[in-house]
């Protein structure tokens, strides 16, 4: 058993045994049928604090010959596959993060010779009756292996892009890159690899590394594929945790839903592991990242971005170009760049059916608001409305008209633009962003088939202390009017329950002069 070369399963044992574990290793059915196949180089990336490095060390203690993990996955569901016994411990692992490798690394530009010299004085160890070479490369060692015993390796590189989100010397990109191919690309050395499995945050970088490692098949938060459900926890797995820890669950739905995979609803595992834990619900994940890494891309405000950014935090999805992101940390120059970017960070959910991103949920959306902040000349008056958001739904629901009149004034004008403006598309919009405290205690639902007709946007409670809010807008007539069309098409029909806790809304807007009046009304009939 050695560092890198067919390590034990200790670290996967620890997270087996935790007081809260999900059980993902029916993944392991997955990872075999790609075990000796042409598709056996896969690459998996996924935001940060979403179970790569956990997965990878569960595929350690599984594959490696370094210990016998029959007795650790008997409790598990892979234990029940047909091919269970036929792989488990059978290989010979070889293990890396790349990550922690680099930064312990003394020298950054010894990293790559010095990792060579690692796993080949383990390999030296493990198999004494071969002869190794000082001047021979790792795939030359691992091929000596194979070819005086026929046995083959699996590869499972950890943080596989982390030379390329540093942004690293080009001479030592460019060592690691031949690294990456001699391994990865050799038709020699081809046989003597079973599995290279990689993780990351990002894919593979398209406009330099893709040609080095063009015979990995990718599974991204873009298309996941068959490994959807492992990407997060799935709602049926935060339900289950939810009733046995006790914890509320649709609270856990509002802060850490939103990244929809291949029909799945998935969760931030780290997050929900950690409410649950404390039965309290925060920005967990916020924790262990940066939200620098959205306000040092915005702040570039590409040709849209504003526009887009605050129509999200308004609760909107906008397009997205994904395919215009090359995957590297370098050469932005639109904002489907950025957002594409962000994306795979995790701070952005996307929709392939549609094309669009959205922020997918509370913690995340707290996350932006706090990068706002960072870049207060091109967001000030966002963040303002943000702030102001929390009195203008007290106001609503203490019924002062006059002061949702003025926050609507302000909401309107900064999402649109003077040829948009009598848009009603764009005062929803304006609706949402000023409203946005309200994400907290509502599901906010446009356009809710209702009554007669459609309320254009209906606020939804969490909880029955608050009331439920029915938002007519109306053009050019008065608040009355918009009044009158909630009662006479009854698009308080779906929330006839809330009967005495229900507010309409009704508010009109002035063309010519760009200012809104407001009229509420508690539904008690």
């Amino acid at each position: 058993m050695g560092i890198y070369l067919n390590p034990g399963n200790a670290t996967f044992t620890e997270i087996a045994n935790a007081k809260i574990y999900v059980d993902k290793t029916e993944m392991i059915r997955v990872t075999n049928s790609f075990v000796n196949t042409t598709n056996k180089y896969v690459c998996i990336s996924r935001p940060r604090r979403f179970g790569k490095t956990f997965a990878g060390n569960m595929l350690c203690a599984y594959y490696s010959k370094g210990c016998d993990s029959r007795e650790l996955f008997g409790r598990f569901k892979i234990s029940g596959d047909p091919r269970f016994e036929e792989m488990l411990n059978r290989f010979n692992v070889i293990k890396i993060d790349m990550n922690s490798e680099y930064q312990n690394a003394k020298k950054k530009e010894a990293l790559i010779e010095r990792l060579t010299e690692k796993i080949q004085r383990e390999l030296a160890a493990a198999f004494p009756d071969i002869s190794f070479h000082e001047e021979d490369s790792l795939g030359e060692s691992i091929l000596n292996v194979y070819a005086a015993t026929g046995e083959t390796f699996i590869f499972l590189l950890d943080e596989y892009d982390v030379l390329v989100r540093e942004q690293v010397s080009q001479s030592l990109f460019d060592e690691y890159l031949s690294f990456l191919n001699g391994l990865f690309k050799s038709d020699t050395l081809r046989p003597a690899i079973a599995l290279a499995y990689l993780t990351g945050i990002l894919p593979i970088v398209r406009d330099k590394v893709q040609s080095k490692l063009n015979n990995f098949e990718e599974y991204t938060v873009l298309d996941p594929g068959e490994l959807a459900e492992y990407v997060g926890f799935t709602d049926e797995e935060v339900r289950q945790l939810c009733e046995e820890r006790e914890a509320d669950y649709e609270e856990c739905r509002r802060w850490y839903d939103g990244y929809r995979l291949e029909g799945l609803d998935i969760y931030n595992p780290e997050s929900v592991v950690k409410a649950v834990q404390k039965k309290s619900f925060g920005g967990y994940w916020g924790q262990t990242s940066s939200y620098e890494a959205i306000s040092d891309r915005i702040r570039q405000n590409f040709a849209g971005t504003k526009d887009s950014v605050i129509r999200m935090m308004a609760g909107e999805s906008v397009p997205v170009n994904v395919r215009s992101f090359l995957n590297s940390m370098t050469g932005f120059s639109t904002k489907d760049d950025v957002f594409g970017y962000l994306i795979h960070l995790g701070y952005l959910a996307y929709d392939r059916k549609t094309q669009t991103c959205r922020i997918p949920n509370k913690e995340v959306r707290e996350e932006w608001a706090l990068a706002l902040n960072k870049v207060p000349e091109e967001y000030a008056l966002t963040t303002r409305i943000i702030e102001d958001s929390r009195e203008l739904l007290e106001s609503t629901w203490g019924g002062d008209e006059a002061a949702v009149a003025r926050a609507l004034d302000a909401a309107h004008i900064h999402v649109t633009s003077n040829r948009s403006y009598n848009n009603e598309d764009a005062l929803q919009s304006a609706i949402c962003l000023a409203y946005i405290y309200a994400l907290n205690h509502y599901t906010v639902v446009r356009e809710m088939t209702a009554g007669k007709g459609f309320a254009d946007v209906v606020f939804i409670p969490v909880k029955c202390s608050h009331p439920a809010m029915v938002v007519e807008l109306k053009r050019g007539k008065c608040a009355e009017s918009a009044i009158f069309q909630i009662r006479e098409r009854r698009y308080f029909q779906p929330l006839a329950h809330y009967r005495g806790n229900l507010l309409f809304v009704g508010i009109s807007y002035d063309e010519k002069e760009k200012t809104h009046e407001c009229r509420i009304e508690r539904f008690v009939v």
